[in-house]
């Protein structure tokens, strides 16, 4: 009988270990992030015709170096006794749940955005997200809402298309845009 009470008293040691240093999950995770960054950017051929001695190499080693830096440096804090702050917004009320009916709404959005964008293009699939999103948090202007979504959807088209040449598809108004 005193085996299974120390086995669960152990157990339940476990957990309690675990909740109270919940943040090196977290780090765990930038860590991995940080050793995929590196693995894409060392495996990254390089074109030997590149200006300067910056090449495209460079950002993503930064990258990757710093999630790793920074991995390690959260999970020696947390292993010391550093603790995270609880958010203390005055809009933020704690003790009520997270409202998973929204997420999984914007969620539903942005998987649709994604699915669209290569057949409808991205100024018809930018406008669907982004008035999906403006509906979806709660914004039931029916007229107004298309009308800047549509908007919003083609100055980002525009800037990044043809500003920033960055190729985003068109769709079926490739032609009109």
């Amino acid at each position: 009988m005193t085996t299974t009470t120390d086995t669960t008293k152990t157990g339940t040691a476990a957990k309690s270990w675990l909740r109270e240093h919940s943040e090196l999950g977290v780090g765990a995770a930038l860590f991995l992030l940080g050793v995929l960054v590196l693995t894409d950017a060392l495996t990254m051929t390089a074109d030997i015709g590149q200006r300067g001695p910056v090449g495209p190499r460079t950002v993503p080693l930064v990258v990757g170096a710093g999630l790793l830096v920074v991995a390690v440096l959260l999970a020696a804090d947390v292993l010391r006794g550093g603790r995270g702050q609880a958010e203390g917004g005055e809009d933020v009320d704690l003790a009520e749940p997270g409202d998973r009916r929204t997420v999984l709404l914007l969620t539903g959005v942005f998987l649709g955005f994604a699915v669209l964008i290569g057949p409808l293009g991205f100024p018809v699939a930018g406008a669907l997200l982004f008035w999906g999103s403006a509906y979806v948090l709660g914004s039931r202007h029916h007229t107004r809402d298309p009308l800047i979504a549509a908007a919003l959807s083609l100055l980002t088209y525009a800037v990044f298309d043809h500003l920033l040449g960055v190729p985003l598809p068109g769709g079926p108004l490739m032609g009109v845009l």
